[in-house]
């Protein structure tokens, strides 16, 4: 039974290039879409940029540019992921500089005031650019934010606008309290644990003569948005929310399937913050945050100033798109940190893919081709309902849906061996075509499992079947 399904990324900052953890966290949107698609559902896809705040304004003036053209720079390279990770043609791209959002987080801040969440008050606290946040004193670690150890936090004091956070307590808790709300289950927790310390309203805006780079508050010029009030709106901005004149917003975030994928860091903005701010505004609830892990190399967070950084890109160049989609989802852990090296790379894609898929094709369709005179055109037959793959995927657990499908090759190696088709075609004609024959449907089988993983992969394997020819060498072994 079809449905309609809304999934968004976060949006990254653009104050650097795109690195390997959002890769991941598009390529696994990037799957689930591919799959719901396939079973017929109607798909909303979202990513796109995040481009106000502080740390965007120092990077730009660090740049020696202004803030807009520094952001349009980045922007571009952000939305080049789409082709370079062979992304979903009808994925929505959104900025939050674009005229639609501006409007759309303003009048989401207007229905957060009229409700009476939104006060004035002086505050001063300590604030992590990099998080774009205040941090408790309760919070920090060696005096330092958690989340960014390396950097010098700000004492703030300053006239801002606050929401009133502290009032949605028993509705988030109440909210949090659904199985699968968020995944995995000890996220949950989490989010609960969080809201049972004690909710503190949080500042949602910054003087404008200080940090300048911002959009507007509504009725005071002087005041620009914090850019999480700001940038969370862009999950229904997208949708064309408020006006919905495509009636998008309805059929999608009221009517549909809501999941928003985000990194585990991002738990008390996903999960607290940005439904309170949608209870204030009397809007629906997400139903669904999927939080992943991160990714690490050689032991230690990415840094240029350590140099084990791994360019997303560079391996795309050099490997394919295909071949980063096939490790993301079967080397990388799901939901926890995983430790992702050039070498480990260099290695799975010549045990998985030049030893692995790559040869099993190559030898079934070289027999095919040599043996068969017509194509073999297996029998439609539906891969995903009511199996293992169905059960994988629809858990999120990419992994295991992987492992799967590579058991799926090793039977076809093992049945290679033991039946040797290439010997019984040469004593029995009719029997090892018949063999050769029961291969190709499984390679054609196989090429379906694919699909949502590995698109271009899945196109040849599907087109060497129909056309009963032995491909080019999918994928080329790398010394």
């Amino acid at each position: 039974m079809s449905g309609r399904f809304y999934l968004t990324t976060t949006l990254p900052y653009v104050n650097a290039d795109p690195h390997i953890g959002f890769a991941l966290e598009l390529v696994q949107a990037d799957i689930l879409v591919r799959y719901r698609k396939s079973r017929g559902d109607e798909v909303f896809f979202n990513t796109g940029t995040d481009e106000h705040g502080q740390k965007i304004h120092e990077a730009a003036k660090k740049a020696g540019k202004e803030p807009q053209g520094y952001v349009d720079e980045y922007a571009a390279k952000f939305r080049s992921l789409k082709k370079t990770l062979e992304l979903s043609d009808d994925l929505r791209f959104i900025r939050t500089t674009d005229v639609h959002h501006v409007a759309a987080a303003q009048e989401l801040w207007r229905r957060c005031e009229a409700k009476g969440d939104i006060e004035k008050r002086t505050y001063k606290g300590l604030y992590c650019v990099g998080d774009e946040a205040f941090v408790k004193e309760s919070d920090l670690v060696n005096g330092k934010c958690p989340n960014h150890p390396t950097m010098e936090l700000q004492e703030i004091e300053e006239e801002n606008y606050f929401f009133k956070l502290s009032t949605y307590q028993d509705e988030l808790l109440k909210y949090l309290g659904t199985e699968e709300v968020v995944l995995p289950e000890w996220r949950r927790q989490e989010a609960i644990n969080f809201v049972q310390q004690g909710l503190e309203d949080f500042s949602i805006s910054r003087v404008k003569e200080k940090m300048s780079w911002g959009i507007p508050v509504p009725g005071d010029e002087s005041q620009v948005m914090y850019v999480w009030f700001d940038a969370l709106t862009n999950y229904i901005s997208t949708l064309g929310w408020p006006d919905d004149a495509e009636g998008l917003y309805k059929k999608f975030w009221e009517e549909g399937e809501t999941l928003q994928l985000a990194g585990k860091d991002q738990v008390r903005f996903q999960s607290v913050m940005w439904q309170a701010m949608l209870m204030s505004a009397g809007l629906p609830t997400t139903k669904r945050v999927v939080y992943h892990g991160f990714i690490t190399s050689g032991g230690q967070k990415m840094s240029k100033s350590i140099g084990n950084v791994i360019d997303p890109l560079s391996i795309v160049q050099e490997y394919g798109a295909d071949a980063l989609r096939c490790f993301l989802a079967r080397h990388v852990h799901p939901f926890e940190d995983s430790d992702v090296t050039m070498e480990r790379f260099k290695e799975a894609y010549n045990a998985d893919l030049a030893n692995g898929l790559g040869n099993l094709v190559s030898r079934v369709m070289q027999l095919s081709q040599t043996h068969i005179p017509e194509p073999v055109i297996p029998s439609p037959e539906v891969v995903f309902e009511n199996n293992e793959l169905a059960q994988a995927i629809l858990s999120f657990d990419f992994q295991t849906y992987m492992s799967v499908v590579w058991k799926h090759i090793s039977d076809l190696d093992q049945k290679i061996t033991l039946q040797k088709p290439f010997s019984v075609v040469k004593t029995s004609k009719e029997e090892g075509v018949a063999i050769i024959a029961s291969l190709v449907g499984d390679v054609y089988k196989l090429g379906k499992m694919l699909e949502p993983v590995m698109p271009e992969t899945s196109e040849k394997i599907i087109r060497a079947v129909t056309e009963n020819k032995k491909p080019e060498t999918l994928f080329p072994r790398k010394e």
